[in-house]
């Protein structure tokens, strides 16, 4: 059960991250992946500065996080040079 909501959390994240970062979207079924290991990756950069997360707002908001950043580090691999 907590796989299912591990997953529904990193997409809503996906979903939050890419209203976020306008311009830096890539389509609702990217951004959803991208916020599920969003979450992964915002779990791991809140441990590094001593934070937890718990429950489904704390979750949430670790999994924003992630995908924020990684649709911002994505932006620059997309990035279209003129």
């Amino acid at each position: 059960m907590d796989f299912i909501w591990f997953i529904l959390i990193g997409a809503l994240a996906g979903f939050i991250a890419g209203k976020i970062m306008r311009g830096g979207g890539f389509g609702l079924i990217i951004n959803l992946v991208l916020g599920i290991v969003g979450g992964l990756l915002g779990g791991w950069v809140f441990s590094l500065f001593g934070f937890a997360a718990s429950g489904i707002i704390g979750s949430l908001i670790t999994s924003v996080v992630g995908a924020v950043i990684i649709l911002w580090i994505a932006s620059f691999f997309s990035a279209k040079r003129k």
